[in-house]
Parts: structure tokens; sequence; C-alpha cells
């Protein structure tokens, strides 16, 4: 089946399906598997597909699982110790980036299929400081020696397959386990949904010290959550990491937020700024405006503007071309032909189907329209250029 895989692993899955009564010497669903997770791993799990002899799980794992990216930026986030545990290892992509920084490493999983995948792909990856434990994470967490470091990634379906996403239903409940997990480790770091909404959380857990908000290519895709015994005040990040790995970063204290002071115009600049995905789920977005030095279009907008070009500013850059009411002589000067554009609203009482059929234009190009509420609650259409 290994040569199988290998002649076919670039071949459409649904398509080879198909024709599995021309292979009937094939475990055509293993070997499905196997491609299709292999062909998933090429862009989420670059290390894994790059890797001879790994083992892939089903569809649903792999679909779950961290992305390669983002586990490489939680082993970044933890200190390194003597002794960690991933008490809900999954495929083991988290605990496999994690266990490099610790003397030791324990990743527990309830599914033994899962279990003995991950076992045979720990020692082809280069890790040979971990062992796997097939229980349940609450049964694990009973019998553990004190850690340096605890991870959890809760299950966010329930028995039905539906998404969950509150603390209380997922599995495990860390909510209930907290005051254990506590007792059991130095630190402890769990990842949450990014539906999540973090004043929640702060507020459903206790010993909270750092909050990570993280996106991928500006699509927000995990909440991770550390807690420690010595937390007195949340810090939060806001991490932003594009294909190659590198990450754009804001952070800041929460009493940053409640202390700083925000300028709010109601003219446009040469430049306008937008936050990306982590700052505009995470806030900060008044502290994001004093330490740049520019003003806030509107209380709601979270859209900022400039005079000068900030090139390290966390978000998209734009340059202004043209600025309009929305007059029909006004929309049409503004326009001038123009029959493309990728439509955006914020803070503004219309849907982008809406302004889009209103406007007759069609989405993509190379220009950036803007629908939005200015400080002296004008409604304005920003033509932007963006800045790469």
């Amino acid at each position: 089946m290994d040569d199988f895989i290998r002649e076919h692993r670039l071949d459409d899955v649904r398509e080879l399906a198909l024709q599995a009564q021309r292979y009937p010497n094939v475990d055509m669903k293993g070997a499905l598997q196997q491609i299709d997770g292999w062909q998933r791993a090429r862009k989420k799990l670059p290390m894994w597909a790059e890797t001879d002899g790994i083992v892939y799980p089903a569809h649903l794992s792999m679909e779950q699982c961290s992305s390669e990216l983002t586990a490489r930026y939680k082993a970044g986030i933890v200190e390194r110790g003597e002794r960690m545990t991933d008490l809900t290892a999954g495929f083991g992509v988290d605990g496999t980036m994690m266990a490099q920084k610790y003397g030791q490493a324990t990743l527990v999983e309830q599914n033994e299929e899962l279990c003995a995948i991950v076992r045979h792909n720990l020692p082809l990856l280069g890790v040979k400081n971990a062992e796997v434990v097939c229980a349940k994470a609450e049964d694990a967490l009973h019998e553990l020696a004190r850690q340096d470091l605890i991870f959890l990634d809760p299950a966010r379906r329930d028995v039905h397959g539906g998404k969950v996403v509150s603390i209380a239903d997922c599995t495990p409940d860390v909510s209930a386990l907290q005051e254990e997990l506590m007792r059991k480790a130095e630190t402890v770091m769990i990842k949450l949904s990014p539906m999540l909404d973090i004043k929640s959380v702060v507020r459903d857990l206790k010993g909270v010290s750092e909050m990570h908000v993280v996106s991928v290519e500006n699509e927000c895709k995990e909440l991770l959550v550390k807690l420690c015994h010595s937390a007195e005040k949340v810090r939060t990040f806001c991490v932003n990491i594009d294909a190659d790995g590198e990450a754009e970063m804001f952070d800041f204290a929460d009493e940053m937020e409640v202390n700083a002071t925000c300028r709010y115009v109601s003219e446009v600049g040469r430049f306008v700024y937008e936050p990306n995905a982590s700052i505009m789920k995470a806030g900060g977005f008044k502290v994001l405006a004093e330490r740049y030095g520019i003003g806030k279009l509107h209380p709601n907008s979270h859209l900022y503007t400039t005079d000068d070009e900030i090139a390290d500013f966390p978000g998209r850059r734009f340059k202004v071309v043209k600025v309009s009411g929305l007059g029909k002589t006004e929309t049409r000067g503004l326009l001038d032909g123009l029959t493309q554009a990728n439509l955006s609203v914020r803070n503004f009482p219309m849907s982008v189907a809406e302004l889009r059929k209103r406007l007759k234009i069609r989405e993509g190009g190379d220009k950036y329209l803007y629908a939005t509420t200015l400080n002296d609650n004008r409604k304005v259409l920003l033509l932007l250029d963006r800045i790469k």
C-alpha cells in the first residue's frame, strides 16, 4: 500500500475513491486517509509532510489539529523546564513542538488509534523525550506528578458533533478542573476557540496572566490562555503570523487601555490604517492610537488615520486616493469609471451587498473601498490603495 500512496498522493482523493474497484488488492480506505492527510499536511504541517513514514489520522483529527505555525508559536511562549504534559494531545502537533523545550514530555490522548499514530510518528520527527499515555484527561490529571507546564486543548464539539464555544461545554471542562490544574503545574496553558469572549474567559478562569490572540494570515485561529500562581494583571498579546512564519506583534495590559488617551477625528489624513484580526478581537483600540500617535475615525469604526506613513503598523496600511460623501454626484466623482473594488463597511448602516448594489461595482481589483462613519457622524466612502 505504501507504493500506491506514494504513486497517487497528488491525485484528487474523491476521484481516486470512485476508482476503488480498479485496485482490489489495496486497502483503499486506509490509502485514501493517508493521501488526504499528506495533502492537508503539505500546507498545514510541512514538517510532517516532509518526513518519510508519517502516518496520518482520520479527516476530523487533521481538521481539528493545530497548524505547524501556531504550534511553533506556542512552543515559543513557554519557558524551558523539566516536565510538561499535554492532556489532550490529539494528533500531537502542539505536544510535539512543546516537548522540545522540556527534559521529559507526556502526551495524553484517550483515542487508542491516535495514541498509536503519535507513538509511531514521534521518533520520526526527532522527538525522543516524550511518552504517549492512553487515558482521559481528567484521569491522567489525577495521577499526575508536579509539572512545569500542563497544556490543554479542550474538544469543542458535543456528542452530536456540533460545535460549542463556552468553556463549560468543552471537554474537559477546564473551569471545573482549574484548581487541580494549578496544584499540579507551575503554568497552565489552554487553547480556546477564537469565538469566545475574552472578558468572559478572564472572568471564568482564575490566575489568568496572559492572553494570546493568534491569527494566521489575518484570520483569527485561537485564543491561548496562560494561568500562573503569581498572576496579578492580564497582559494581552495580539499576534498575526504570515505564511512564512513571521509574526506581527502588539501587546498591552488591561490598565493601559483603560488609561489611554485616544484622539478622534472628523477629517481623513493621507493614510488610513486597519488593525489586524487579532487586535480587532482583543481590543486595545485606544492604546493602539496612543502608541502610534494616530487619530481614530470614530469610537466604533476601528479605522485610524494620519498624514504620516507608519511602516510598522500592526495591520493593513492604505494610501488615501479620494474621500466622498454618499450623494450621487459625489460617488460618481469618487468612482470615476471604477467598476470593481474590494469593498468593506466599518460602523456603517448598510451591508456590503447593499452598498455594492447601490454603487454598481463588482468585487476584486487593486482598489479598496471602505464605507464608514467619522467622529462627527458623517457617512463617507474612502477610496484607498493598499500599501504592501
